[in-house]
C-alpha cells in the first residue's frame, strides 16, 4: 500500500499524522511494538520540522507512507530551510542529562529505533526518509 499525504507543519496536526500511520500499520498486522516505534520516529521528525524547519512558521510536510509485507517506509518531506540532521554529531549519552549539550537526542533515537534512515535535499526539498522491518523470525 502506498500513500501520500500533505499537511500543514504544525504542532496541532501531529494527532492527525499519527493516527493514520497507527490505523495502517495495525491493518498490515504490524505488532504493537513496532507501531509505537514507528510513531516516536515520526513524531520527532515532524516536531522539529514544525518547530524549526520554516523561519516564518508557515510550510508543510508531504508523508510518503508505502507499508508493504511486514515492513514500512517513512519519507517526510519540506519545503523549509535546507538540513540534514544526520550530519549531526551524535550526543554522548554516556554523560549525566545535566552535562549533556542540548540538542541531538531525538535523531539518535531515530537512528536507533528505526532500521535505516536517509536524507538527501531534491527539488528544492529536505527528504528525510526511515524505514522498520518487523519480520517474523
Amino acid at each position: 500500500m502506498k500513500k501520500e499525504t500533505t499537511i500543514q507543519a504544525r504542532t496541532d496536526q501531529l494527532d492527525a499524522l499519527l493516527a493514520m500511520i497507527n490505523d495502517d500499520l495495525e491493518a498490515a498486522g504490524c505488532p504493537m511494538e513496532h507501531i509505537v516505534t514507528v510513531s516516536i520516529c515520526a513524531e520527532e521528525i515532524f516536531v522539529n520540522v514544525a518547530h524549526y524547519g520554516y523561519p516564518n512558521g508557515e510550510g508543510a510536510v508531504r508523508v510518503l507512507e508505502e507499508i508493504g509485507a511486514e515492513t514500512i517506509t517513512l519519507e517526510l518531506q519540506d519545503w523549509g530551510t535546507p538540513y540534514n540532521p544526520l550530519e549531526q554529531d551524535d550526543p554522548d549519552v554516556t554523560l549525566p542529562a545535566g552535562e549533556r549539550q542540548v540538542g541531538g537526542l531525538g535523531i539518535f533515537m531515530v537512528r536507533n529505533m528505526m532500521d535505516g534512515v536517509s536524507y538527501e535535499y531534491r527539488d528544492e526539498k529536505n527528504c528525510l526518509k526511515m524505514w522498520k522491518s518487523w519480520r517474523q523470525q
